[in-house]
């Protein structure tokens, strides 16, 4: 049997790492990179630090408008699809690879796999929430990484062939912390205190696009006096530039890291203020608070559970969250128990009979 993964952002390489190689332990994997994510801080350094299988195609589809770029990307899988001839198609998360992913599959009635299906944030302004949702309804196989996306799937009436196999991120984090500790001096290198900054991730298109909510989260973290580190993503530095905004000397400014460093950032911070849904859960698994900056989230469970709380990009809401915010009760097991990975190959072996 022949599988082709579709990746194509960060997220996604961390998934594919947990997944990939033990997929190849049963089956031919084809891994097709389609370039969203091209730069080599963004992409490359995934690759060579996590042991992700060389591509066997890199689409260099690079940035663009979502149109052109989910059908640059529709046109070229296509003609892989037809050229490898797989018989399941497996995509990640809600980007547009993975859409596109997913579509062109669909197209040539090849079954499609969603791994971390089922995840909603009831904003349909969000491309990610239309990305996931669209890929949901023409999938094959349905992998939530919780009960809540589970729930999610059946009020959208889709009940069949899925399977709550956990969080492959979680694996991720298990499989890696270890190494991040012997590997990643990032914590040392920046002359940072354990426990006495904030890490800090700014990249979604409703911040960076609007320059008062791109204003209000940099006024925020200046007024904070807290050491701040910012792993600045380059879409977001294209907007700060442009919109003639600056930190204060309390924000630590970097390129963007490698997954080990983010690892030992994350596990060494006070807290987190992302707008990221990966890093929203990797706060979780780190027992680290997450303040959130956005106006809603993908991922209830963290807030329900007491260690995320929404601010949106109100500068106040920010800066009490950073100063006051605090976990509120035990974490509960909500992810699995880090053999998503195991759970999806089962699955898939099982579909194949």
């Amino acid at each position: 049997m022949k599988i082709i993964t579709v990746i194509g952002a960060r997220p996604q390489f961390i998934k594919a790492a947990a997944v990939s190689n033990i997929i190849r332990k049963e089956f031919e994997e084809i891994l097709v990179h389609t370039g969203q994510h091209y730069d080599e801080n963004m992409s490359k350094v995934f690759f060579d630090e996590l042991n992700i299988p060389k591509p066997d195609y890199n689409m260099g589809i690079g940035s663009g408008n979502h149109g052109q770029q989910t059908g640059t990307m529709l046109i070229e899988l296509e003609k892989i699809y037809l050229k490898e001839k797989p018989d399941l198609v497996l995509v990640y998360g809600d980007t547009n690879s993975t859409l596109a992913g997913a579509l062109a599959a669909s197209k040539l009635l090849i079954p499609v796999a969603h791994v971390e299906a089922g995840l909603r944030s009831f904003n349909m302004n969000m491309p990610e929430e239309q990305n996931r949702i669209l890929t949901d309804h023409i999938s094959s196989i349905l992998f939530p990484p919780t009960e809540t996306a589970v729930v999610n799937l059946k009020n959208e009436g889709i009940k069949n062939s899925v399977h709550n196999v956990g969080d492959v991120m979680f694996d991720a984090v298990l499989d890696f912390k270890e190494l991040a500790k012997k590997k990643s001096n990032i914590v040392n290198e920046l002359n940072l205190i354990e426990n006495k900054y904030i890490l800090t991730t700014i990249h979604r298109a409703e911040n960076t696009n609007d320059i008062n909510r791109l204003r209000n989260i940099i006024q925020a973290l200046n007024e904070s006096n807290k050491t701040i580190v910012l792993p600045l993503h380059p879409r977001t530095k294209k907007y700060i530039d442009s919109y003639g905004l600056s930190f204060n000397n309390n924000v630590k400014v970097i390129e963007p890291i490698g997954y080990l460093d983010m690892i030992s950032l994350e596990m060494h911070a006070e807290k987190i203020v992302t707008d990221s849904g990966g890093v929203q859960k990797e706060a979780f698994f780190m027992k680290k608070p997450c303040i959130t900056m956005r106006d809603e989230t993908e991922w209830v469970e963290t807030v329900q559970n007491g260690w995320n709380t929404i601010v949106g990009t109100d500068k106040e809401k920010i800066l009490s969250a950073i100063m006051n915010f605090v976990p509120n009760r035990e974490q509960e097991n909500i992810f699995g128990d880090g053999k998503a990975g195991e759970k999806i190959l089962k699955v898939i072996k099982e579909a194949i009979k």
